[in-house]
């Protein structure tokens, strides 16, 4: 039983490797660049419109409804970053109905790359956004005794992704190995179903903690303490 796809090696000169996460992390992002170029390439603004446009269409109206919820008044800036994240990880497990294939979201380099992405996008909104002097003195806030912790913060949520995201994955598949040792017709049915779903939520909470995280360094106004009765 794979605990990861890291270790399935295709390729191996000295301590140079070609393992399944590689191979497939590629293979994913070909497949994503190539439908998006093919959807997009003939776009109609009437309403005759193919059906994956409307498909398309629909992804994009909803994540960039779920990035306004959460606090983000122009989803447009951000729909790029944060709807990649959400269909690699999507698609990532939707794929594990192909027959060999291998989610490159069940090696722990994969969902760190994912998360060091997010750690590096944070602060480059909130630069972009608050300005580079307002950004880093979020991090002297509430007083100056705070800075570690908050550097502290940053560091471990970003952990926190890699290694949820991670875990979630692996847990699946190792359920699924052990399953169908036992019964290898009904339960791994079953649980390829419940895989599949469960991945899904996993790139919506994904998706959904990035866009927070983006949100909480971008904020730019804090609200007003709520005046006495009677004041004017």
């Amino acid at each position: 039983m794979r605990l990861s796809p890291d270790e399935i090696i295709f390729w191996q000169s000295g301590f140079v490797k070609l393992n399944a996460t590689i191979v497939f992390t590629w293979v994913l992002m070909a497949v994503l660049v190539m439908a998006s170029i093919l959807i997009t390439r003939r776009l109609s603004r009437d309403m005759t419109r193919s059906r994956w446009q409307n498909l398309l269409e629909i992804i994009v109206t909803g994540i960039q409804d779920q990035i306004r919820e959460v606090g983000l008044k122009h989803p447009r800036t951000y729909i790029g970053f944060i709807g990649t994240l959400f269909l690699f990880v999507a698609m990532s497990t939707l794929s594990t109905i192909i027959p060999g294939f291998e989610p490159p979201t069940g090696s722990l380099s994969t969902t760190a790359a994912l998360a060091l992405s997010v750690f590096v996008a944070v602060p480059i909104y909130g630069m972009t956004e608050r300005g580079v002097g307002a950004y880093l003195r979020s991090y002297l806030e509430p007083t100056v005794i705070m800075l570690p912790f908050n550097i502290i913060s940053d560091l471990s949520r970003t952990l926190a992704l890699a290694v949820r995201l991670f875990g979630n994955m692996m847990s699946g598949t190792m359920i699924l190995a052990i399953l169908l040792t036992i019964s290898p017709f009904v339960f791994p049915v079953l649980m390829s179903a419940l895989g599949l779903l469960t991945g899904m939520v996993q790139a919506y909470i994904f998706s959904i903690l990035a866009t927070v995280y983006i949100a909480s360094a971008t904020l730019t106004q804090k609200p007003s303490p709520a005046r006495p009765a009677g004041e004017t």
